[in-house]
């Protein structure tokens, strides 16, 4: 087992979770010798002889054997990640928006210099979803991969439905617990979820998606209208990530929110709670669940990888260089509600059939089925508009 001297680029939320972490349960073999950060004088009640603002000062100290970046910035977590590994250093991320954009070149750089980098934290938080899609379903039996993967978005949802706060007071409450950032545009447009997705789908399945072509649709619109009808209809909304390979060999994916019905699993999921279920083709539905938010359990997550990388251990991307990837699609159809408020936002969605549609003096909706395709071409135009979509699925 090996001993690793760990040179830490960020000491935020899960930078520090897994600094107490690592100091708490006295770990013999990991240890944070200097810390990169950008404001090198913000007291931290560390002692600040531990960090530097020089990133050069941990890639060239030769006691530094691993590099554990776990910053907010895509574009500088890229470039650190990318020195790590052409210095032949393990290294440990858990920036999903930098490996959602650049996955496909970082294995490529991975089996270059035939070194490891870990991101398992990246996805689910303290859910080890990477690993075991690597290791357990590493096979052709997987059907899909449906769930919760971002905590803050779930824990808003979980206060305005089992305890009836509004949308603003349940998200100011979640900044004021650390679970959601001043600016929480990544959390509740559904673009973490995207990303985790995005890293999902290539463990899972073997195709890597560019983001930008995947339907992602958010809850900053939901309203009072939309919450009631889910109660009417015995559901609860939540923001889901499904990527499901069809019979005919294709991948279908999106992030949006679901009505999910009571006997789903994933309808309990509360709170900052992740909630994952695996569908194989022979053995069923098996569900995952864990806190996907917060400094401490994603710090776990970080801490897991450190020890992974220690017994040499290094994703091998089996499903990449399977003889049949499936092909990503939209043509497929959905059901969804929408709930709208002029005539011209109706007009945008071209479905094929309309079930239920309902319109009032104070709210309009329509449930009808529409091809993903459609979603993907009228996404642009969606924004900034008073309407809200969620997928509603028939059981």
């Amino acid at each position: 087992m090996k001993q690793f001297n760990i040179g830490l680029f960020g000491f935020g939320n899960v930078g520090r979770g897994l600094y107490d972490v690592l100091v708490q349960t006295n770990q013999q073999h990991a240890t944070i010798k200097r810390v990169c950060v950008r404001n090198i004088n913000k007291d931290r009640g560390v002692d600040k002889a531990l960090f530097t603002d020089n990133a050069d000062d941990i890639f060239n100290d030769p006691d530094i054997n691993m590099i554990v970046e776990l910053i907010d910035d895509a574009t500088a977590s890229l470039s650190i990640v990318t020195r790590a590994l052409k210095a032949h250093k393990p290294v440990v991320t858990g920036n999903k928006h930098m490996l959602a954009h650049h996955l496909e070149d970082l294995v490529a750089l991975q089996r270059e210099t035939g070194t490891p980098l870990l991101y398992d934290a990246s996805a689910c938080g303290s859910i080890p979803v990477i690993r075991n899609l690597e290791e357990y379903y590493d096979n052709d039996l997987l059907v899909s991969v449906k769930g919760i993967l971002n905590g803050t978005s779930n824990f808003i949802l979980s206060k305005i439905f089992n305890e009836n706060m509004s949308y603003p007071d349940a998200l100011k409450l979640a900044q004021d617990l650390g679970f959601a950032e001043a600016n929480p545009t990544s959390d509740i447009e559904g673009l973490d979820s995207l990303y985790k997705l995005v890293i999902i789908t290539v463990h899972a399945f073997g195709r890597y998606v560019k983001p930008q072509d995947i339907f992602v649709y958010g809850i900053s619109t939901m309203n009072e209208a939309d919450i009631r009808f889910a109660h009417e209809k015995e559901r609860r909304i939540k923001l889901i990530g499904h990527v499901e390979k069809l019979e005919d060999n294709r991948l279908v994916m999106c992030v949006m929110p679901q009505l999910l019905s009571r006997d789903k699993y994933i309808y309990s999921v509360e709170d900052e709670f992740n909630g994952v279920v695996i569908k194989g083709k022979y053995y069923g539905k098996q569900f995952m669940f864990g806190r996907g938010a917060g400094g401490y359990p994603t710090g776990s997550a970080v801490l897991s990888d450190i020890m992974a990388c220690s017994y040499d251990y290094s994703y091998e991307y089996k499903k990449l260089s399977a003889p049949q990837v499936p092909e990503y699609s939209t043509d497929v159809p959905f059901r969804i509600y929408v709930r709208y408020n002029t005539s011209a936002d109706l007009a945008l969605f071209n479905f094929l059939s309309i079930s239920e549609n309902y319109t009032s003096d104070t709210t309009n909706y329509v449930v009808g089925t529409i091809k993903l395709s459609e979603l993907v071409r009228i996404k642009p135009q969606l924004h900034g508009r008073n309407l809200f979509i969620a997928a509603y699925p028939r059981d």
